[in-house]
């Protein structure tokens, strides 16, 4: 990893520790780290969340901003995920994955039933757009 990666990644970090914003669901804890106004492409933002899983805890089936592409790299323990048309996938620490703007992400969850698991989700987004994540209609 690239020592820029490492700083992000670490200031995430201690950001998340400080308690900034989040929520759970389903043994699911989101944390805002932050939101950015790209100048150098008016309209777009670039904005982070931790993604924190207690042992076996889900997020539920969904998608994001129309806009959004999204980056996510795997912090720590295992996650099983499924986007779009690709295969399901357990990706490791260290490994990373990318959502295409109008993805349905139908399985995203801790891999594990005994330990935790994190990601850093970065979203490239229209400014405009609040709602970054949207639960899919059963």
């Amino acid at each position: 990893m690239r020592r820029s990666a490492k700083i992000l990644v670490a200031a995430c970090l201690a950001a998340a520790s400080f308690g900034i914003g989040g929520h759970a669901n389903d043994g699911e804890k989101v944390t805002p780290v932050f939101r950015y106004e790209l100048p150098n492409s008016p309209g777009k933002s670039l904005v982070a969340f931790i993604v924190a899983y207690a042992p076996g805890g889900k997020s539920v089936a969904h998608h994001h901003a129309k806009s959004a592409f999204v980056y996510a790299q795997i912090l720590t323990g295992s996650i099983r995920s499924k986007v779009g048309d690709e295969p399901e996938k357990i990706y490791k620490t260290g490994e990373n994955f990318f959502e295409m703007p109008g993805s349905a992400h139908a399985v995203s969850e801790n891999a594990s039933r005994t330990e935790p698991a994190s990601l850093l989700a970065v979203f490239i987004v229209d400014t405009k757009d609040k709602d970054l994540t949207v639960p899919d209609k059963h």
